[in-house]
Parts: structure tokens; C-alpha cells; sequence
């Protein structure tokens, strides 16, 4: 398979909750490559561009208030079938449906406070990455464990 990107967001929760090494090295663990990452804080108008597609809904207007009240690690990993790899990982939008051993499961009460947002499509993945990130922001690089994570067959 193909290497591919998605963008992974530490929600203002993970990062006051301490969580934010956590959940990267769970990443890292798993095999994925960091090609980008920042600290940062969230504008309103990152934040209504980034949920735009939710702006009808009655809900758009907390997760503009929740995404900017702190800082958000944002980053984007590398790696064969990236976005389902990171999906699986993250756990239902629900935590109380996320199962055990996905972030959501172990670290996720509410649905408010989720922790952690991962694109859900190639497009999607993209079109996120751009939005949160320059091209001199994503880092091209070989990592000396890849020979032993990553086949090269495709």
C-alpha cells in the first residue's frame, strides 16, 4: 500500500490534561511517521474554516468556542493506509462507544471533550493538512526503523 498523510488534532482537553506525549507516542508506537507537528493556538477563523462543513448545525457553535478555549497540538502523519490506521485508533466520536485500548476509549468521557480529532478521507485528509499546514511545514525524511516497520512491497 501506497504511503498516505492525515492530519491529527490534540484537542484543547488533551493538551490541558497532560495527554498530548501520550497519544503521539501511541502513534509512534504503532509505526506511523511524524512529517509535521506544532503547539499552537486556534483562531476563529481556523477554527469556522476547519468545521465549516458543520456550520448549519446547532452544534458548530461550541466546537468553534471548545477548539479555540487552548492551545491544540496539531500534526500530520505519514504511512501505509495512515487515515483508517489513525481512525481505528482514535475510537468512536462517542467515547462512551469507544472501545477499550482507542484513545477515545481510555482517555474520553464526553463527547464535547473528545481529545482528538483525525481526518476521515483521503480528500478530507488533504484538504485539512493544507489548511493547518505550509508545504516548507511537512518535513521529507527517512527514519532509521523503517526498514524493519515498513515492506516494500505496495
Amino acid at each position: 500500500m501506497k504511503s498516505e498523510r492525515t492530519l491529527v488534532l490534540v484537542k484543547p482537553d488533551g493538551v490541558q490534561r497532560l495527554l498530548a506525549g501520550r497519544v503521539i507516542s501511541r502513534f509512534e508506537d504503532r509505526g506511523l511517521k511524524i512529517v509535521a507537528m506544532k503547539l499552537m493556538p486556534v483562531s476563529r477563523k481556523l477554527a469556522e474554516t476547519h468545521y465549516a462543513v458543520h456550520a448549519a448545525r446547532p452544534f458548530f457553535a461550541g466546537l468553534v468556542d471548545f477548539i479555540t478555549s487552548g492551545p491544540v497540538v496539531s500534526l500530520v502523519l505519514e504511512g501505509p493506509n495512515a487515515i483508517t490506521v489513525v481512525r481505528s485508533m482514535v475510537g468512536a466520536t462517542k467515547p462512551h462507544e469507544a472501545a477499550p485500548g482507542t484513545i477515545r476509549g481510555d482517555f474520553g468521557l464526553e463527547t464535547a471533550k473528545n481529545l482528538i480529532h483525525a481526518s476521515d478521507a483521503p480528500e478530507t485528509a488533504a484538504a485539512e493538512i493544507a489548511l493547518w499546514f505550509t508545504p516548507g511545514e511537512l518535513v521529507e525524511y527517512t527514519r532509521g526503523v523503517d526498514d524493519w516497520v515498513l515492506s516494500d512491497e505496495e
